[in-house]
């Protein structure tokens, strides 16, 4: 199981929001770059990188930023946020990200999501976000009627074979996972997960490394890192030990 350590851009800062709430913002660095740097001297080997601007706005804004992440570390790096087209995928993949993270076209034009499939493989991901079950959209700012098991299937059906899925109701808050929710969504679409949400302590890796076997391949940590709840490192030796 990966760690993915999280790095939220906003105007070209590191910041973490609350609930997905942009009115409830901390900013932890003003340099992107050397926050992904602490992140891969503590091990990382992975990271996850959105674009909060561009999910609010539907196009990405902080590809400046992403490209100082990219020049600064040697491991791979995924984007999420705001993208909403072929280009905006393949300008990604072109400036030397890992893997492309589609979010609210998912639910709203699926066609592009299978054509991105057919074309990119595996360096899609699609990001499920959800509130009581419900997807939200747009940086979250509303909800849809899709479930997210419903959204899980269908894009596991077309090929996608990762899924990353933020409990909307957990995330920034330290309250902890249910590693449950997680195995079950990887079972029931078939799909490999990567949780999201919650996470606050060593004793949330364990739960959801109990899961792997299920289909939970990776875990996004976020706010426990940066307010040092959680050590990096230490995660890092449990997940994928």
């Amino acid at each position: 199981m990966k760690i993915f350590p999280a790095i939220d851009l906003r105007g070209g800062k590191c910041v973490r929001l609350v609930q997905g709430d942009f009115n409830r913002e901390t900013v932890y660095s003003d340099d992107a770059a050397a926050t992904a740097l602490r992140w891969q001297a503590a091990g990382a080997t992975f990271l996850h990188v959105v674009d909060l601007d561009g999910a609010r706005e539907g196009h990405p804004k902080n590809l400046d930023a992403i490209k100082k992440i990219l020049d600064a570390v040697t491991i791979p790096i995924e984007v999420g946020g705001g993208i909403r087209t072929l280009d905006d995928i393949d300008a990604l993949l072109t400036l030397g990200v890992n893997r492309v993270i589609l979010g609210s076209v998912a639910v709203e034009n699926f066609n592009l999501v299978a054509q991105a499939v057919a074309r990119f493989d595996d360096r899609i991901v699609v990001g499920i976000d959800a509130r009581a079950g419900k997807v939200a959209v747009h940086g979250w700012e509303r909800s849809s009627t899709v479930t997210a098991a419903e959204l899980a299937k269908k894009i596991a059906d077309i090929g996608v074979s990762t899924i990353i899925f933020t409990d909307i109701s957990k995330d920034g808050m330290l309250s902890g996972v249910d590693a449950k929710t997680f195995a079950e969504l990887a079972k029931s679409s078939g799909a490999d997960v990567v949780a999201s949400g919650g996470v606050k302590s060593i004793d949330d890796i364990r739960a959801l490394k109990a899961v792997e076997s299920s289909g939970v391949v990776g875990v996004i940590v976020g706010k426990a890192i940066y307010t040092g709840a959680l050590d990096l490192s230490a995660a890092i030796a449990i997940a994928e030990g």
